[in-house]
């Protein structure tokens, strides 16, 4: 393979504001957890503005699977760096974390002055099972696009069975995946070649779908990996992520809540392989069990917050650290010791996402032309696909029915619903938003819109 061609110039075409305007448009739309977050930055970025091409977005996705942290996140960061060098890379991943702050930090003000309040019951109500519908949108368009092969869909359907039915970790999925893919790619090139026919590819064949993409999917990036720039990048973010705590730990003392909560939430940024459901278990038993910042039943409660609102659904954190500080003070007022924990943690769990991305995006963007290298990605974009398919899996049983068990008959390990639980309520809602959702293919934010007002009427009227 012949040497990439150059990108085209970043000052001769998507300026850094328009980026930002597109950004924060997905932004509010990322609701439904990463599945639902990636299909609306595909459908934005690459099929509607055709800003990056479709292998880019793939290659990409692949690397930001890799990371710890919040992959949908590291991808929003990592294709902003991609059009508007860092400045963008930092705007993109900002504004996908912001309105979900924002949402988080008015939904725990209101849950730490009230309780539970039935309006906000009522939303969730609505919201919650019409995100099954953009779960299934993002594993049909990303299927179509990442399953070219009888092997790739043989490997998506390996990794479904391997989380849904055996509980195997996911690292061991995706890094399997990325030996499969190093191992068949040279023995067995042809197994990855596409027997997709273009139609089947392209679900939704418009001519704004046929213009080439700005950033050419055989296009290098702006930016050549070098080691001194990969250390003064360590350096800044190391800095930006430990200069907030040095200061708390200043003014409040090193065993102050905020220090704690620091250490604890930034140690686990650090470590979330396997996405945030993966991590969160750890986090509710640290924080029930034994820093008690939440009440047992309250963890629940916030991660129906974190999958109703916009954002990773890491966010979760912030409103943990919110009750602990709140519950905590020491010297602060709670509601001030509450906001500043909450907006801490957040810092702290995000800055290494942009540290990885800015780090090792120029080095993967130059390891597109290597053909192992691009076996083992397409190998663990097909691996993803089968995540997803378990994500909404697992997302829609603990939607549809209020009583899920594990189940553990011999090596198997899986979820099962408690028949009697069923909700023909939020079945009801799930079904109006896959009918807008694949029959009159309205947005995200509409679909939204008219579930939470259906669902929450439902709700409200059987109160």
């Amino acid at each position: 393979m012949g040497p990439l061609p150059p990108a085209r110039s970043l000052d001769a075409g998507i300026t850094l504001r328009t980026a930002a305007g597109a950004w924060g448009v997905v932004a509010m739309q990322t609701f439904g957890g990463p599945a639902g977050q990636i299909a609306v930055m595909h459908r934005e970025i690459v099929e509607e503005r055709r800003w990056v091409g479709e292998e880019r977005f793939l290659h990409a996705l692949s690397y930001c699977t890799l990371l710890p942290g919040p992959e949908a996140q590291q991808l929003a960061t990592y294709l902003g760096w991609l059009l508007n060098g860092t400045g963008g890379g930092i705007i993109a991943g900002a504004l996908f974390v912001l309105p979900g702050y924002i949402a988080i930090m008015a939904l725990s003000l209101l849950y730490a002055g009230f309780g539970d309040t039935l309006l906000v019951d009522a939303v969730f109500a609505g919201v919650a099972p019409a995100v099954l519908a953009i779960v299934a949108q993002a594993v049909r368009r990303i299927s179509a696009r990442a399953l070219v092969s009888p092997f790739l869909i043989a490997l998506a359907i390996g990794s479904f069975v391997a989380l849904a039915a055996f509980a195997v970790p996911f690292p061991f999925v995706v890094f399997g995946a990325a030996f499969i893919g190093l191992l068949t790619g040279r023995m067995w090139p042809a197994l990855f070649a596409s027997r997709v026919p273009a139609s089947r590819a392209n679900t939704k064949p418009t001519s704004e779908s046929s213009r080439p993409p700005w950033i050419a999917d055989t296009a290098l990036a702006h930016a050549a990996p070098s080691t001194s720039r990969s250390a003064k990048t360590f350096a800044v973010c190391a800095i930006a992520w430990v200069a907030p705590v040095i200061l708390l730990a200043a003014l409040f003392g090193s065993s102050s809540i905020f220090v704690t909560q620091a250490r604890f939430f930034g140690g686990s940024a650090l470590v979330t392989f396997g996405g945030a459901y993966a991590v969160l278990s750890y986090v509710a038993q640290k924080a029930v069990n034994t820093y008690q910042w939440l009440l047992p039943g309250e963890m629940i409660k916030g991660l129906a917050m974190a999958e109703t609102t916009p954002g990773p659904l890491i966010q979760v954190v912030q409103f943990v650290a919110f009750l602990g500080a709140y519950r905590n003070p020491g010297s602060l007022n709670p509601w001030v010791a509450a906001i500043v924990a909450s907006t801490l943690v957040t810092w702290v769990t995000y800055v290494p996402s942009f540290f990885f991305v800015f780090v090792g995006a120029p080095y993967v963007e130059r390891l597109r032309g290597n053909r192992r290298v691009t076996n083992a990605l397409t190998a663990i974009t097909a691996a993803v696909v089968g995540v997803i398919a378990n994500l909404a899996v697992y997302f829609a049983i603990h939607t549809i029915f209020s009583d899920v068990r594990e189940r553990s008959p011999g090596p198997l390990r899986f979820s099962l619903p408690t028949w009697s639980s069923f909700s023909p309520a939020a079945a009801a809602v799930c079904a109006l938003a896959f009918v807008l959702v694949f029959r009159l293919r309205w947005s995200v934010l509409r679909v939204l819109g008219v579930c939470a007002v259906v669902g929450g009427a439902i709700h409200l009227g059987t109160a």
